[in-house]
């Protein structure tokens, strides 16, 4: 077994338990003492270097011997109450004082959002940001509308704005304020969105834990961007159009894309640790791998993975 996915599969089992243990009151497991030991990965990637040159079995186990300590720490620490109240210390607290966003634990609140489809807006490219930490994103289906979401709302809060010129639509769903992008212990959110199968579609997502599950494969999708860090992505595109960019930037994450079987596909990986499962393509170079039939198809797919520590699946449908 190669040694990436191994410690790939500690650090999910690692992150996966501390959750378990959290959900049910076990331990009280604060995230923000983490963050500011991020360098530990750059420990792990560096004796996984200086002592897994040639793979041997001693130079496997340090390497996995130096996760664990690292993890076990991680673990320590972060169960530690912080110094500071939240996150950047006292001034940010007296602001935290103030917010009116929250909702009560174990309660939730349901928003509806909702940007109308004018007939000028068949014609115009449309750009969706979308950004917002701790919340699951789902697309669960079309509207007659441009865009409509379905929030369940447990902490923060959302907005939707819409910009417009002759040619292009951009939209707009994020957090109201950054003061959302971390959760108090309320729960994370959930969005359920739809989408209008008219126009052309850009969509860029930007953040940090979450999930994202979104079956595009039929919208005319002519770029998907994800830049997050610890997240779960599933996603499905389609051959709706002759070209279709796919970028993805991550820190320690799930990514599963999904493509059909007829478009061409290019896949290039600046990875890391991290594992790789891409059947039904072949290894051009060290970071290129191609399908078969990416030079004779008139539909191309265009992949572009970057990870630290994450485990990305490519498949064909």
């Amino acid at each position: 077994m190669k040694l990436n996915r191994v410690m790939w599969g500690i650090v999910l089992l690692f992150v996966g338990a501390v959750l378990l243990l959290e959900n049910f009151d076990v331990i009280n497991f604060y995230w923000r003492n983490v963050w500011s030991f991020w360098p530990v990965f750059l420990i792990i990637a560096g004796v996984n270097i200086l002592f897994n040159r040639n793979k041997s079995e001693t130079g496997n186990m340090i390497s996995l011997g130096v996760l664990v300590i690292m993890l076990g720490f991680i673990f320590y620490r972060g169960q530690q109450p912080p110094a500071n109240r939240n996150w950047i210390g006292e001034r940010f607290s007296k602001d935290l004082d103030l917010d009116l966003d929250s909702v009560e634990d174990g309660e939730s609140q349901k928003l509806n959002f909702a940007e109308p489809m004018i007939a000028a807006d068949s014609a115009k490219k449309t750009v969706l940001n979308i950004s917002g930490g701790g919340t699951s994103f789902n697309l669960s289906g079309e509207t007659d509308q441009l865009i409509t979401a379905e929030v369940e709302r447990r902490n923060g809060n959302f907005i939707l704005q819409k910009e417009s010129t002759d040619s292009v639509n951009t939209l707009t769903f994020k957090m109201k304020d950054k003061k959302g992008n971390w959760s108090l212990g309320n729960g994370g959110n959930d969005v359920d969105l739809k989408l209008n199968k008219k126009p052309e579609w850009t969509v860029n997502m930007n953040m940090g834990a979450g999930e994202v599950k979104l079956d595009l494969s039929a919208y005319k999708l002519r770029s998907f961007r994800f830049d997050g860090g610890a997240a779960s992505v599933d996603l499905k595109v389609g051959a709706q159009l002759p070209i279709t960019d796919v970028v993805v930037k991550t820190g320690v994450a799930s990514v599963e894309i999904n493509i059909p079987e007829t478009s061409g596909c290019r896949i290039k990986t600046k990875t890391g640790l991290s594992a790789k499962d891409f059947p039904g393509f072949t290894k051009v170079d060290n970071n290129n791998y191609e399908t078969s039939n990416y030079s004779s198809s008139t539909k191309k797919i265009f992949i572009n993975l970057d990870g630290g520590l994450s485990n990305f699946e490519v498949n064909r449908y």
